[in-house]
């Protein structure tokens, strides 16, 4: 494989950097448009730290299974996790929300700073709101007509979304959207799966977790099938050319491509799906609204300086609506 990203200076050559706009997205707890959106979500998928990397799991029932205990902690029953597994204070965590027919995302990260015998909290460091960008590639809120892939790696390769799990050398936990049409999100190669990164809003977290700290897992979701196949392995940035040509869609080939090395895929049954039941039915109308909840959190950002005030005086709804429709419409690949 060639063209392997090793290093930062090489990954922003390659990426970008994001500007103060898209970084003031970012707040350092939950704030009420935050917490409206966490109780409107019937899923969510929910990473967590470990001496051997990150794991993801489904996590979901009523909307509202999860809540905003206070502005700093974010509380999960652990009834609503698929296979939580051994979880413990001091874990990193990161929590991306869902609501049935909103395109954006919720994220929110921080460490567990508390295990009982019914929730885990989760101390929060970062919370905002990511684009829409994954879900309209997939087609997330259409459920699949065909009959789903009885093989983990046949259902790997079929999948349209999947949440990707990273972790930095202190454990910090960013989990990251992910979505493709059928065949050119990811494929199984051998021992191996082979993943496409499209644009997106040069955050990138995840890729920075990449290059400090391979060990990724990634939970993938085809639409309308109560179940997931996981991935945990070894994960490697490139942008080789002949692996990002197999995924090209409307003319345009990936920016770069994730390889996970000693990617066993595994399939079960999702409990947490069947409860949030987000296919049963055509979504309703939300009354979240993404644009507003972005210029909320732009606004409550600490940054300093001219141009942050500057930012915090500007922004607004409609200036935020529009331009999220020109990037859904004019950047989506």
């Amino acid at each position: 494989m060639n063209d392997v990203i090793s290093t930062i200076p090489e990954l922003q050559a390659c990426v970008g950097v994001a500007g103060l706009p898209v970084k003031m997205k970012i707040i350092d707890h939950l704030d009420e448009a935050a917490a409206r959106w966490i109780a409107a979500s019937p899923l969510a998928f929910v990473g967590i730290g470990g001496a051997d990397g990150p794991r993801v799991r489904l996590a979901g029932g009523s909307a509202g299974f999860a809540r905003a205990k206070s502005k700093a902690v974010l509380s999960l029953p652990l009834a609503a996790v698929d296979a939580p597994g051994e979880v413990a204070a001091g874990q990193g965590a990161g929590v991306l929300f869902l609501i049935p027919g909103v395109g954006e995302t919720l994220r929110a990260n921080g460490r567990i700073s508390a295990v009982t015998g019914e929730a885990l909290e989760i101390a929060v460091e970062e919370c905002f709101v990511h684009c829409a960008k994954a879900l309209i590639r997939s087609d997330f809120w259409t459920p699949t007509d065909a009959t789903a892939p009885a093989g983990a790696a046949a259902f790997v390769d079929g999948a349209r979304f999947l949440a990707l799990a990273t972790m930095d050398r202190e454990g910090r936990i960013d989990i990251s959207p992910k979505g493709d049409p059928a065949g050119l999100l990811i494929r199984m190669e051998g021992d191996r799966a082979v993943l496409a990164e499209r644009p997106g809003n040069r955050l990138a977290f995840g890729y920075r977790n990449m290059v400090e700290q391979p060990q990724v897992a990634a939970l993938c979701l085809i639409p309308g099938v109560a179940a997931a196949a996981e991935l945990r392995g070894r994960a490697v940035l490139t942008t080789d050319e002949t692996l990002r040509a197999r995924f090209v869609v409307e003319t345009k080939t990936p920016i770069l491509a994730t390889v996970i090395e000693g990617a066993a895929a595994s399939l079960a049954p999702s409990e947490a799906l069947a409860r949030a039941a987000v296919w049963a039915a055509p979504p309703a109308a939300s009354d979240v609204d993404p644009s507003a909840t972005l210029v909320a959190h732009v606004k409550l950002n600490k940054a300093r300086g001219a141009e942050a005030t500057m930012l915090r005086l500007a922004v607004n709804r409609g200036l935020v609506a529009k331009g999220l429709e020109a990037s859904y419409r004019d950047g989506l690949y």
